[in-house]
């Protein structure tokens, strides 16, 4: 199989009748934050694939990465559920998290052969402007430059910032310091479509849809992830003693399961 895009791609032993797992990643983030599901998951009899947004890990882009859309990384998942299927004859469950669970939200709106999602602390569905305040209030200069610039690196920009916005508190420095360095800039353009331009229409979507959330969250509080469960006709699932990351806090392996048990 022939990419444009960085896809790592994990299979198990065995041939599985099971569906495979396309994992969305965040802003800021590449296919790297999956390696703890990427490991887990062909155990258990599952095929996954995570690619690199466009202009994201090793990723090509045809454009500059501040003015790249969602759009465009709609059509990135696009590309690779269709390689899947060419390769497999199956849809893939779709896991995306963060900005990546808004693109998996856009991208449903027009796939409903998708047999399952499940949305790790997404973009709610009234977009990033609450969490705009929230970071605004804490990191000013730093938006400041982030507007002045058209890039976001500012406001994740230290091992500091970084924690704060992804990890407990109690991260081990040397996973703090391993993720930190693999963290990017991440479109300014594509902010603006999380805050106003493309939000998510739940009624478009044919697919079942799980939330999962994070109680330690500091980029979507808890009322905004059980507000997109409820668009959804859902009940969110909220992790104890987890931050935004849930894919690489201590605790992942309660998340991973869980998607094993309901998928």
């Amino acid at each position: 199989m022939s990419f444009n895009l960085e896809v790592i791609i994990k299979k198990t032993v065995k041939k599985s009748d099971l569906n495979p797992l396309l994992f969305i990643h965040g802003a800021w983030h590449g296919a790297w934050c999956w390696h703890n599901f990427l490991d887990y998951f062909p155990e258990k009899g599952f095929d996954c694939y995570a690619p690199s947004l466009c202009g994201h890990g090793k990723s090509d882009n045809n454009k500059s990465l501040k003015t790249t859309r969602l759009d465009d990384y709609v059509e990135n998942v696009r590309s690779v559920v269709d390689s899947i299927f060419s390769e497999t004859g199956k849809k893939p469950v779709i896991i995306g998290h963060s900005m990546g669970g808004l693109i998996a939200q856009k991208y449903l709106e027009t796939d409903h052969e998708i047999p399952k999602a499940f949305l790790l602390a997404p973009v709610p569905r009234h977009g990033v402007w609450q969490t705009t305040l929230r970071m605004t209030g804490r990191l000013p200069l730093a938006f400041i430059k982030v507007n002045l610039t058209w890039s976001l690196w500012p406001l994740v920009s230290t091992k500091e910032r970084t924690q704060k916005a992804f990890f407990s508190e109690n991260i081990p420095d040397n996973k703090l310091n391993e993720y930190f360095l693999q963290m990017q800039d991440e479109s300014y353009l594509g902010f603006w479509d999380m805050l106003i331009f493309r939000l998510p229409s739940p009624k478009k979507v044919k697919t079942p849809v799980l939330v999962l959330g994070a109680e330690n969250d500091t980029i979507f509080s808890v009322k905004e992830i059980k507000s997109t469960a409820k668009a959804y006709g859902t009940e969110a699932v909220i992790f104890d003693n987890m931050a935004h990351d849930m894919m690489l806090e201590e605790n992942w392996k309660d998340v991973a399961n869980y998607i094993i048990k309901t998928i």
